[in-house]
């Protein structure tokens, strides 16, 4: 564990220790964190498991697990209905409870996005006690700049206080959408979800990428990772692409912009099983591990 390791003064003395050994765990014993994302189950329907270019693995969910389970990862990030019904075979599987997810079924020109929780902290902790599954931490995804933020916020904030009431590691999703967001991916707009994040006391915030015409990426990411001060930013993974390309990516985000970690999943999940571990292996490598991109693309190459 780093010296210099933050534990939020809502984390009670008694679960100090638990809070501390979760964050141990979920980083591998590192600052930084290697998320796989697999909720999107819900928030993008099937179009991410099923079709051209995504392997045949991918349309039953167990896929999911079976990468969770075999590859080095720091959490598995989903909902508790799946955990739920697959944990059991998956018992050292790192888990983390999405609390709230909605489908994009319903688009911002017709309504403003809200995503309200499904289950809540405590029920969470209950499952984990029961259950005896290895749960770290819960997330919850906000839009910030819907007219419905306020809610999002509440509950947000509500997640945050509870969980580290039991120790628990918090992420938050925060993606800014709306009729009255006119560029969702603005570096001034990225950096403010981002202080947003801390504000609301979270352990680590899972962002898009910025952009801006004429400029970089990697280096206006910095603003954002800056703003959040000690609040530790993830990047979100976005669509699959040339894995290369995406390992490249991922490096210029923690060793230009100053990221904190990754939440990768369609880039994983939708190669066949193998390569699929190989993939979020050379992902750890990079996120834990600070190799370089040759060394992590070599893990991926399986050499």
């Amino acid at each position: 564990m780093n010296d210099q390791f933050n534990i939020p003064a809502d984390v009670p003395n008694d679960r100090v220790n638990e809070y501390i050994n979760n964050y141990d765990d979920i980083t591998l014993g590192s600052d930084r964190l290697m998320l796989f994302a697999g909720d999107q189950k819900i928030e993008h329907l099937n179009k991410d498991f099923f079709g051209e270019g995504i392997a045949d693995d991918d349309n039953d969910p167990e896929h999911l697990f079976r990468i969770a389970d075999t590859a080095e990862i720091g959490v598995f990030a989903t909902q508790m209905g799946l955990i739920s019904t697959y944990g059991g075979d998956y018992p050292e599987v790192p888990y983390l409870v999405k609390l709230n997810s909605k489908t994009d079924l319903v688009k911002t020109a017709q309504r403003d996005p809200i995503s309200l929780q499904m289950v809540d902290v405590e029920q969470v902790i209950t499952f984990k006690r029961r259950s005896g599954l290895n749960i770290l931490g819960v997330g919850y995804t906000i839009y910030l700049g819907s007219e419905f933020e306020h809610q999002m916020l509440r509950e947000a904030a509500q997640a945050v206080f509870q969980a580290h009431q039991h120790g628990l590691i918090t992420v938050l999703w925060i993606y800014p959408r709306g009729k009255a967001v006119k560029d969702e991916k603005h570096p001034d707009v990225i950096a403010g979800a981002t202080g947003v994040a801390a504000t609301l006391g979270a352990d680590f915030v899972k962002v898009n990428y910025p952009k801006l015409e004429g400029r970089e990426s990697r280096e206006i990411f910095k603003q954002a990772t800056r703003a959040a001060g000690r609040t530790k930013v993830l990047c979100a993974g976005g669509s699959s692409i040339e894995p290369r390309a995406f390992l490249q990516m991922l490096h210029d985000q923690i060793f230009i912009s100053g990221a904190a970690g990754n939440a990768t999943g369609r880039n994983i999940h939708q190669k066949p099983f193998d390569e699929a571990v190989r993939m979020a292996n050379a992902v750890t490598a990079i996120t834990v591990y600070g190799k370089s991109v040759e060394e992590a693309f070599a893990v991926y190459s399986g050499k």
